[in-house]
This record gives C-alpha cells, structure tokens and sequence, in this order.
C-alpha cells in the first residue's frame, strides 16, 4: 500500500504555521517491536519526533529511560498517570483514594527524575449517581489533588487533567454541542498555576467542537493529546473522522497555543509511527 492511500480522509498539505511551536511526540507504549529502550528513542528521533512520555507507576525503568535520552538528544517530556482508572481519586472509599495519590505523586517524582514538566491525570470517573457522581468526583479529585500540590510545586512539575470519556463534566448521553465551560470551573476551582488542561483534541469531538473547546480553555491548556473520532468510525487515524483540524489549527493560533502535541492512538513499527508522524505534521501544521 503506497503513503497516499494511507490517508482515508485527506489532509491538505501542512501548512507549517505551528512549526517550531508545537513539539511532536508519542506515547512510549506505542513504539513496537523488540527494540532496547535506546533503539526506540532513536527511531523516534529519527522519524522526526521532538520527544516521548512515558507511564508510572511502573513502564520502562525510568533511569534507563533517562539515559537513552540523553544518549539520543530525545526529550521525555512527561508522564501519564498509568493507574487513575483503576484506582480513582473519585473512589467512594478514601482508602482507595490515598492509594491514588500515592500514585499520583509517584508519577510526580518519576517525572521529574526523566527530566520532564508534566504528569497527565484523568481525576475521576462518573460510575454511580450515588457514590461517584459528578460533585462527588469533583469534591474528591480536588482534594486528593491539592495534597500534591507542594510536591509538584517544589520539583517544577504540573499536573495536567485531560478530558476523556469519563462522564465528568459534560453529559455522556448528551448533545453534540456541549461546552468546555465546566472543565475551565473544575480547572479554576482548583486555582493553581500548577494544574491545566492537557487537552485531547479528539475525545470530545463527540460532544462538542474541539476548537471552540480550545477557545475556551484558553491559557489553561498546557499540552495537547491528538487522535481522531467520527461518527461512523469512532476512534481512528488522526485525520481521519470528523475532527475540523482547519479551525483546530487555528483555535491554537487565537490562543498563542506553544507546547507538547503527543499522539494516543494505536502503535507499531517504524512505517506505522512513520504515517502518525506525517498524519500529525498535515492536522497541526508542522
């Protein structure tokens, strides 16, 4: 299969407004094959990328991690909290709770140990309208957050809350045009400059327009994931489905958006992050 039918939905050429502004990157899970740690951070080099997050508690060993990219020049920019579904700061049980912000703070010092800015959390989940529902989430997320806080503060690490299909703060069964208005009140309510968005740019395409969501958010966004989702094939290629990457291109330009763009979508070899790459390059102007 040539390059050019890979793109199922066509993007136009890049248009390379957001060069030098928006760092490219990738999930490290989504790096295949049996490769050493060095030899995955080179072909991502390689292949063009700005630089890889990583998951903790646990993933690869961070001190290798760190050594591969200083080996490379490869940055690891942050890391993704890898047990926030599982082990919710949204638990009805507190004992639950702690144990998630343990976790949290372990992503923290991981992060800071590969010389990264960010830890990606999801702060909840709306499961029972009445041990876990959306004030409840809210409630508990903050305060399990706000025990972080000085441990983040003190390493210079934010703590980066991303939208997903969670229920939390917009309706799940809800209509196409929900706003971000709630998540900028969660995001405010907290009121720290050390917790932002880390805004998916496809998770929402099925309850509202991402770029008006990206207006909204505004200065609050820190770092962006990309995927895409429509409504005939869900979660897909970026690029493909019902993404406006035209008006997303330029929400980020409304907002004076710089920062880390890193792909969540599936993985593999080097032709497979190879297309991510180009997919990423047409979608945000790179």
């Amino acid at each position: 299969m040539g390059m050019t039918s890979l793109f199922a939905v066509p993007l136009q050429a890049s248009t390379g407004e957001h060069r030098g502004k928006i760092y490219k990157s990738v999930k490290f899970g989504m790096v295949g094959g049996k490769l050493s740690i060095q030899k995955k951070f080179e072909l991502l080099k390689e292949l063009g990328y700005d630089g890889v997050e990583l998951n903790s508690p646990g993933g690869c060993n961070k001190k290798a991690a760190l050594a591969a990219s200083k080996a490379v020049g490869l940055p690891i920019h942050g890391a993704v909290d890898s047990i926030h579904w599982g082990t919710r700061l949204s638990d009805p049980n507190p004992v639950v709770r702690e144990k998630g912000r343990a976790g949290l703070e372990t992503a923290v010092r991981d992060t800071h140990l590969v010389g990264g800015s960010s830890v990606l959390l999801v702060p909840g989940r709306v499961a029972n309208a009445e041990k876990e529902n959306q004030d409840q989430v809210w409630e508990r997320s903050i305060g399990q957050i706000r025990k972080v806080l000085p441990l983040s503060s003190r390493l210079g690490i934010h703590i980066l809350i991303e939208n997903v299909w969670n229920g939390f703060c917009y309706v799940h069964n809800g209509p196409d045009n929900q706003t971000a208005d709630k998540l900028a009140e969660y995001l405010d309510a907290i009121n720290s400059p050390w917790v932002g968005s880390y805004f998916d740019i496809g998770n929402h395409q099925k309850y509202g327009k991402p770029a008006e969501w990206i207006r909204t958010l505004g200065r609050r966004i820190v770092k962006l994931d990309v995927k895409g989702w429509g409504r005939k094939n869900g979660f897909c290629k970026i690029g493909d489905g019902d993404v406006d990457w035209a008006d997303v291109r330029k929400a980020l330009t409304e907002i004076g958006f710089s920062g880390w763009a890193t792909a969540e979508v599936g993985g593999g070899g080097r032709a497979r992050l190879k297309e991510i790459a180009e997919r990423m390059d047409r979608a945000l102007g790179l």
